[in-house]
């Protein structure tokens, strides 16, 4: 079975995958990551959410298509990989042709990522941190550095090139790869340092999303040194620095994004 807390339209994604018309987005509860920060804390801890299987699911990405999606977006569907790789098989087979989205932190077994050569055509990905020590205090992630390093490369591999198609004027992606990195408070080294690896590693493969959405949670009292939002200062340093890299295939966010607004209610909408 798999655990489902919300199926609808959503439309704060990168301007490429949300478009004006929306992603159409599933998110599953349960995450394998223990992220303290966690805004989404409700479904990643699995405290809601409606069991479903796999034909419902499947089900479910049809009526996201007829509400107009520009494509399926999975949130957090790593622990149902097996059972949500079924489902786009059994929905191809019906003659679905939206494309499938996985959004994931990256935390992944890279035999799972294999798994999804063929159906999964744009990936997501999360790359949190490059220190494990930040990974283990912060994610209770031990080894999460190796492991996203391998599963984004092998996404990589899979889609080695972007391409977007014209929809009614606007540019959405089709294929490809982009990788985001939320910056943390007093992180701003590392968040340096992670854009430095992607880009002399995939350089313009990949588009890379730097974030500044940071959001206490209520619940950082014993880790006060995050215990704040960013500052325009720390943000703008950081995109300076890609700038100066020489990344131009990106996004950035603008205004005030640390907002409970960009958290959707995850009341079994659409399950």
């Amino acid at each position: 079975m798999l655990h489902v807390s919300r199926a609808a339209l959503h439309m704060w994604e990168e301007p490429c995958i949300s478009g004006s018309a929306g992603s159409g987005t599933v998110f599953f509860s349960g995450c394998n990551m223990g992220c303290v920060f966690c805004q989404n804390q409700k479904i990643s801890r699995g405290e809601v959410g409606k069991y479903i299987d796999i034909s419902r699911l499947t089900g479910i990405f049809f009526e996201l298509k007829d509400k107009g999606a520009n494509n399926i977006n999975l949130v957090t569907a790593d622990m149902f990989i097996p059972s949500v790789r079924i489902a786009i098989e059994s929905a191809r087979k019906q003659g679905f042709d939206l494309p499938f989205l996985l959004n994931t932190s990256s935390y992944l077994n890279l035999d799972m990522v294999k798994s999804l050569e063929g159906l999964i055509d744009i990936y997501l990905p999360d790359l949190k941190y490059i220190r494990n020590e930040d990974a283990i205090r912060y994610s209770n992630a031990p080894g999460y550095v190796e492991a996203a390093k391998a599963a984004i490369d092998e996404m990589v591999r899979q889609k080695p090139e972007c391409i977007f198609e014209d929809k009614d004027g606007e540019s959405i992606i089709q294929k490809g790869v982009v990788i985001r990195h939320l910056l943390m408070p007093g992180m701003l080294i590392q968040a340096k340092m992670i854009v430095k690896y992607l880009y002399e590693r995939y350089g313009d493969k990949v588009y890379i999303s730097l974030m500044n959405q940071f959001t206490p949670n209520g619940q950082l009292e014993a880790f006060p040194e995050i215990n704040r939002t960013i500052t325009e200062k720390e943000y703008d340093s950081l995109i300076d620095y890609a700038a100066n890299m020489g990344v131009v295939k990106g996004f950035m966010q603008v205004g005030e994004t640390a907002k409970d607004s960009f958290i959707p209610d995850f009341d079994c909408q659409g399950i």
